[in-house]
């Protein structure tokens, strides 16, 4: 059996000893609400307190202690919804999820089942070729997070820190419409940016803040088609779900690794149990968790202490037109604004601190020359600095003003690296840099010709075979610009050694 996922093909087949499989997948991902307080309690919110420190008598489950609903994080999933362009239901309600666990100090979890905050919607998410595929979202709901356990520091004892207990987090579920470990990455990815240009969620997976479920299941080659003309889920495998993963990389690992577990399995003659897996990084592998809950075992119910959320359409209303440019419309934007290519609007608008600066630098300039620029130079330099575009501490307008640099002659392409290495180590504008460094650009022809003629004068042999080998010219390109410090404008230098040796 190979694990190579057939891209090219329709079906996406991975081929196993006894025929051809297809993976189906469908990602539940838990995004933490950007809010400065808990979901049903006042508590803080806050990465890096201490144990038990932003904890209340609602979150640590005191008898009598009543929840209190936040509107802040309704709105937040209102606006959620909205940028996945999905229903947004005037009437949900909470239920109880009954189970018993150190870290739920109420032996529930305040969730919403039946009737949840956000209906379908539909997201558009662009693949590593260009394409773009769509992925239906079934529901959005809000719920609160559960406690810590804390296992290491004793060989004997386990500790509760209760600081996540209440954290308000939104539940994106996806429909059954991903079918490799490229798209579900891609997909991930997708809605980690709409979250954050929402500014409805950091996106911080190394924090837990967005993290995923991930429900993997195989099937005969063919059968994905027949469930998506008939809905009928038994042309479909029985699925495991993948729990709390938090990396694109580990996702793509723990898909390749389910995939191929199961397809052994059945190609064995054995059958899948539905259950809850963990991913192990270390070892590359899922193991089993516990056999999968159903609705039942859960014994939800609704909640008493809470009433149904009644939503009013203006509330709504008001809420949307609130909304921020999204990456869709941004895209779109850039590229009819600014004549960008697909895949360079793409590569801006994934991080929505570097679309903002793209368009600041690109003002009257070459847009395709500043796009190079923030998205290679700028990029990199960030990227080995450890930091995104929001700690970018290069003003946009130092990458305009290099741009303009290029655009006018003063300097060429080649210099006007080594004029940004100067600019990121702080040593002031490109203009400044270009005047304290003697950097502009060689435009006088006379000197230029000079440079040429003293270089052909001392090779006549390496002159006279240009004639039989005119790509000899480079060489002659080279020792002009070795010459004149590569401050030599290229165009010139080839013009003028065309005419000298005859080409």
């Amino acid at each position: 059996m190979t694990d190579t996922i057939d891209t090219a093909s329709s079906t996406k087949t991975i081929k196993g000893r006894t025929g051809d499989w297809e993976i189906v997948m469908g990602l539940e991902i838990h995004a933490q609400v950007a809010s400065k307080a808990k979901l049903f309690s006042g508590a803080a919110v806050g990465f890096g307190a201490g144990p038990n420190e932003q904890v209340s008598l609602v979150d640590a489950g005191f008898p009598g202690m009543l929840p209190t609903l936040n509107k802040h994080c309704v709105e937040q999933a209102v606006k959620t919804g909205l940028g996945l362009n999905a229903q947004i239901n005037k009437r949900s309600q909470f239920d109880r999820k009954n189970y018993f666990y150190p870290d739920l100090p109420t032996g529930y979890q305040i969730s919403q089942l039946y009737y949840p905050i956000v209906g379908e919607g539909v997201v558009e998410v662009e693949a590593e070729d260009g394409s773009f595929f769509n992925v239906g979202i079934e529901r959005v709901h809000l719920e609160q997070d559960a406690g810590k356990l804390i296992h290491d520091l004793s060989p004997t004892e386990s500790y509760v820190d209760l600081n996540r207990a209440g954290t308000a987090l939104m539940e994106i579920v996806s429909r059954p419409d991903l079918r490799t470990p490229e798209e579900a990455v891609a997909y991930v990815k997708k809605i980690r940016t709409i979250l954050i240009y929402l500014g409805t969620c950091d996106g911080d997976m190394e924090k837990g803040n967005l993290r995923a479920d991930v429900n993997v299941s195989v099937c005969r080659a063919g059968n994905y088609e027949k469930f998506k003309a008939s809905g009928d889920f038994s042309f479909l495998g029985t699925r495991c779900e993948i729990k709390n993963v938090n990396s694109f990389r580990f996702i793509s690992q723990a898909i390749q690794y389910e995939a191929r577990r199961q397809i052994e399995i059945l190609e064995d003659g054995g059958s899948i149990t539905q259950e809850t897996r963990l991913f192990d990084p270390t070892k590359g592998e899922t193991r089993s968790m516990r056999s999968k809950e159903e609705a039942q075992d859960y014994r939800y119910f609704p909640d008493p202490d809470l009433l149904p959320l009644d939503l009013e359409e203006a509330w709504i209303a008001e809420i949307k037109a609130s909304l921020p440019e999204l990456p869709d419309d941004k895209r779109k934007r850039l590229m009819a604004d600014y004549g960008l290519s697909q895949y360079d609007a793409i590569v801006l608008i994934s991080e929505q601190a570097k679309a903002d600066y793209f368009e600041a630098a690109a003002k009257g300039r070459d847009a395709k020359l500043v796009s190079n620029w923030v998205t290679n130079e700028v990029s990199a330099r960030l990227a080995a600095d450890s930091k995104d575009f929001s700690e970018n501490p290069l003003p946009a307008a130092h990458v305009a003003q290099l741009v303009e640099l290029i655009e006018n002659g003063t300097i060429s392409s080649k210099i006007a690296k080594e004029v940004f290495d100067h600019v990121w180590n702080g040593e002031g504008s490109p203009a400044e840099v270009v005047e304290k460094h003697g950097l502009k650009q060689v435009t006088d022809t006379g000197a230029i010709e000079k440079a040429v003629d003293e270089i052909i004068a001392a090779n006549p042999d390496k002159a006279a075979a240009v004639a039989e080998k005119p790509q000899a010219i480079g060489w002659f390109v080279g020792q002009v610009m070795k010459a004149t410090g590569g401050k030599a404008n290229p165009a010139a230098v080839n013009d003028i050694l065309k005419a000298k040796l005859g080409l």
